[in-house]
């Protein structure tokens, strides 16, 4: 995997409490001069933790910033409708624009209290399957003809075949996978080529649902995070997260709480995005342990599942 890109822009405490001041006086007084900490740096975004109880969420590079723009144009919809089932999501509390030699759009979120779904063993996580998928539920509504287009997610699978076979055949050759395991997940993949297509209108859907973006805490679900690939089209891309996120436990748990919401074709390709999933993260996390493992982990429960 090429190593993550280097930020276009410093960001610092300096510049961020200048915003601060700039712009979220209004909305939380005194924000400027509450306690700030940087907690995570990724490819495209920097999250600071502010006070207790926000956190301030900026692109580090120009490619990033439309994903933040997304996230406040659509979560405050989004956070309305999942607010009716208990789980949080970041939606903006200061919806910032660019000042202070700032390019770009950045936001104020609420902190969501709680540790990522990572940590939690899988079989804890079986508690909150019912709640997961009550989320997906009132996420999966239908979306405006305006809705952020995303060329990777919720498309039909046909358009990523090329990408899923290229993938399958590298980890095949480095042995990555062996034979057996590539054999079973590239028939799932076949699988899911040959169900039937989501034909309904696009719904929203969250583009990137894994447990990573998950935060948990004493045991239920707390909040759904990292909406910057939020996009509509069809919901078994976020329906992948069965195989991601849980034990055979937990998947079935999930699967029956969604009732009769998805057909049976919509979890075949559900089934077949886990494993495009896995191929990912298999060939793209070789700098970060966690996501390796989870393409792992998935991996086994894919095979699993359809050798079942």
């Amino acid at each position: 995997m090429p190593d993550k890109p280097p930020a276009e822009i410093t960001i610092d405490a300096r510049l961020i409490r200048d915003l601060l001041a700039a712009q979220a006086a209004a909305t939380l007084p005194g924000a400027a001069g509450l306690p700030l900490e940087k907690v995570a740096e990724g490819w495209d975004s920097e999250v600071w933790r502010l006070g207790d109880e926000h956190a301030v969420r900026l692109p580090r590079r120009a490619i990033a910033a439309p994903l933040v723009l997304h996230e406040q144009s659509v979560l405050p919809g989004i956070a309305e409708r999942l607010a009716h089932v208990g789980v949080r999501v970041p939606a903006p509390v200061v919806a910032g624009v660019p000042a202070a030699g700032y390019p770009w759009r950045w936001s104020v979120v609420p902190w969501i209290q709680g540790e990522c779904a990572l940590d939690v063993p899988l079989a804890a996580r079986s508690a909150w399957a019912g709640t997961l998928a009550d989320a997906l539920g009132a996420l999966h509504t239908a979306a405006p003809a305006d809705h952020p287009v995303n060329p990777f997610r919720g498309v039909p699978l046909a358009a990523r075949d090329a990408a899923v076979t290229d993938r399958l055949t590298a980890l095949r050759e480095s042995k990555t996978l062996d034979a057996a395991s590539a054999a079973v997940i590239r028939d799932v993949w076949r699988a899911g080529l040959s169900a039937a297509e989501w034909t309904r209108p696009p719904v929203w859907i969250h583009g990137d649902l894994h447990p990573g973006n998950l935060v948990a805490h004493a045991g239920a679900l707390e909040g759904i995070i990292d909406f910057g690939d939020v996009t509509a089209g069809d919901p078994a891309y976020d329906l992948a997260v069965a195989w991601l996120a849980f034990d055979t436990t937990g998947r079935e748990a999930f699967i029956a709480a969604t009732g009769s919401r998805y057909d049976a074709d919509t979890w075949v390709r559900a089934r077949a995005w886990a494993a495009a999933v896995v191929l990912m993260l298999l060939a793209h996390s070789d700098d970060n342990p966690a996501y390796f493992a989870l393409g792992r982990d998935a991996a086994t429960a894919v095979i699993a599942d359809a050798s079942g």
